[in-house]
């Protein structure tokens, strides 16, 4: 047997001998440090929960002899902080759990199914407590070859896990990113793939690089001049693999760079073979788009975090560097690449620089914006290439999703299409808004709540597992006679929300921000610049972590959505910014502006 410790930077899982395989790809730590590895865990089974209809174990009888499961265990888990008798029915593999829900559903001693959506790799890194980009401790026997695994890459170990890893460090790493960029020919406007080559491919790292791979430019020193568009691809190819980079970056790299690059390495019969395990690029659903994937490098495209992290009027490459860095990056006209190209003179060495440029542009916002969704990664416990696909509603309900498995909390299930279109029809009034007062204002004082629907959905105990109903059947909720001194009631709507016990959506938030207070106080004390900086990105993450809470109460798809709790918590914002402001006129302040968290007021003591 050995032991490594390795970074796991990717998770999927195969199918070998009719079991499924988790496949935890990474980095070893140590002695043989940034080494690829491949580490192997068959021991894994798919699962989902049953609530019995009735005697338990008659409904254990019919569930063995209708849908022959590999097991059966009896538990009891929370729902909604109520404590039930549950039934966790074990399956050969994960196909087997889609395949055999609506079975399960048809039994009439099966009252309802949990959990039959969780993706078989994300319930694996839950259930054993792992997080990627972290430190994680494997122990197994060492082969020399797997099924799905290209066993000629020498650079690789391959581990057969004997039991799952352990976690043994979730400290942020320093990576090595990859960022590149292509330029095509053009002469048409959009260039078509089938006939329009590659012109030049631009890669930067972290590590030093910086380098434009052309069929011309042999005079400037930043270019790799090669003979033909196939050998610049394969040299291309051969740089990723030299350097087994962590993690590769572009920018709109998933809808265009990387499907581009596909198609013209197919024309030329050059093969994208970047995988850890030997595989090819390939391409995953994501959404409403394709995303590009390479196993064991990450792929990250910029554009999607942009649109997400920053609002603007437009998110082309140029306008989020200069709003990053205050500066204008070089520009070429994309309608006249192919002039540029075909110019042989000053406007040629112009697209070399802007290429060059690009490249170094999608670089310097990757070191900027990355390290926040490499926290959420650590926090919220999914992979990273996921991470940066998610919108940050997902990353919310994931990290509680991963909460709830820690208390023993069994998830709510996603809406089924009728309860999502009545959701979708449910409009709840927003935020305190008083519109600005036309003219110009001199010594303006701004009131802002720190946190304040975090705050409100901890100090008010907004949750739907502590809400009230008329008609709840839960006696640990409702007795027969209410007494409202136990209740939090909402302005507005009435709505109840019992003072104990803790809900469960304000226990997280409420961990959340006492963790980010933990870490702005150990910032505050710290005289290490880079301890400083790694401090900072935790508490800012954390920070959006939280602040993306209050609102999925009203997304339609949240598992935990409360149209009730939304409600309540948008008429305890408007309730208090009144209340702030008109305080505030009680000390001759009189607000001019106001927006859902706070607002602008000048000083009139004199005003009526």
């Amino acid at each position: 047997m050995e032991k490594r410790k390795m970074i796991v930077t990717d998770i999927d899982y195969i199918t070998h001998e009719d079991k499924p395989v988790i496949r935890l790809f990474g980095k070893i730590k140590g002695d043989k440090e940034g080494q690829n590895i491949i580490a192997l865990d068959g021991t894994f089974e798919p699962y989902l929960y049953v609530i019995p209809e009735g005697n338990i174990e008659e409904c254990i009888l019919q569930i063995e002899d209708e849908i022959e499961p590999i097991r059966i265990e009896k538990l009891i888990k929370k729902d909604f902080q109520v404590e039930k008798d549950f039934l966790k029915v074990f399956f050969k593999h994960p196909q087997d759990v889609p395949k055999k829900r609506d079975m399960l559903r048809d039994l009439n001693l099966v009252n309802d199914l949990r959990e039959h959506d969780i993706p078989f790799y994300r319930r694996y890194l839950i259930d054993n407590d792992l997080y990627p980009m972290g430190v994680v401790e494997v122990e197994g026997e060492l082969v020399d070859s797997f099924p799905t695994i290209d066993s000629n890459n020498k650079s690789l170990e391959i581990m057969k896990l004997d039991h799952s890893p352990v976690m043994s460090d979730n400290a942020y790493q320093n990576f090595t990113i990859l960022s590149f960029d292509l330029e095509v020919y053009n002469p048409k406007g959009m260039p078509n793939a089938d006939k329009d080559e590659i012109i030049m491919i631009g890669a930067a790292s972290n590590t030093g690089i910086n380098k434009v791979i052309s069929t011309k430019g042999e005079n400037i020193d930043f270019v790799e001049t090669v003979s033909s568009e196939k050998e610049m691809i394969e040299s291309f190819v051969k740089l990723i693999k030299d350097n087994n980079f962590d993690i590769i970056v572009g920018y709109n790299s998933d809808n265009f760079d990387f499907p581009y690059l596909r198609d013209r390495a197919k024309i030329l019969g050059v093969d994208l073979d970047l995988g850890m395990d030997g595989s090819s690029l390939k391409f995953l659903r994501r959404g409403y788009t394709n995303a590009a994937t390479i196993k064991g490098l990450i792929h990250v495209d910029l554009y999607l975090v942009m649109r997400r992290y920053m609002n603007l009027d437009r998110y082309t490459l140029e306008r989020v560097y200069q709003e990053l860095f205050g500066e204008e990056k070089i520009d070429v006209p994309g309608d006249k690449i192919f002039m540029y190209w075909d110019s042989d003179g000053e406007e040629l060495d112009r697209l070399f620089d802007y290429s060059l440029d690009d490249t170094v542009s999608t670089l310097k916002i990757a070191e900027q914006t990355l390290p926040i969704n490499l926290e959420l990664t650590r926090v919220v416990g999914q992979p990273f290439f996921d991470i940066t696909r998610m919108a940050t509603g997902q990353q919310a309900e994931w990290y509680l999703v991963r909460k709830a498995f820690e208390i023993n909390e069994v998830v709510p299930n996603k809406p089924t299409g009728k309860d999502f279109i009545n959701r979708k029809h449910e409009s709840n009034v927003g935020g305190y808004v008083k519109q600005p007062e036309v003219g110009l204002h001199e010594n303006l004082v701004q009131f802002d709540f720190r946190s304040l629907y975090p705050s409100l959905i901890i100090s008010k105990n907004i949750s739907p597992d502590v809400l009230y109903h008329e008609d709840d059947s839960f006696d640990s909720l409702v007795d027969d006679e209410i007494d409202k001194e136990d209740y939090f009631i909402s302005p507005e709507h009435h709505y109840m929300f019992k003072k104990s016990p803790k809900g469960f959506i304000p226990s997280v938030i409420g961990n959340v921000l006492d963790e980010r207070t933990r870490i702005k106080t150990a910032m505050k004390k710290s005289t290490d610049y880079t301890e400083k900086m790694m401090l900072d990105v935790q508490q800012q993450a954390l920070k959006r972590l939280a602040n993306t809470m209050y609102g999925v109460y009203g997304y339609s798809r949240f598992r935990w959505y409360s149209f009730e709790c939304a409600q309540a918590i948008t008429a305890w914002g408007r309730e208090n910014i009144k209340d702030a402001m008109k305080f505030a006129e009680d000390y001759g302040f009189y607000a001019i502006y106001a927006d859902t968290d706070g607002f602008y007021c000048k000083y009139c003591p004199d005003k009526d």
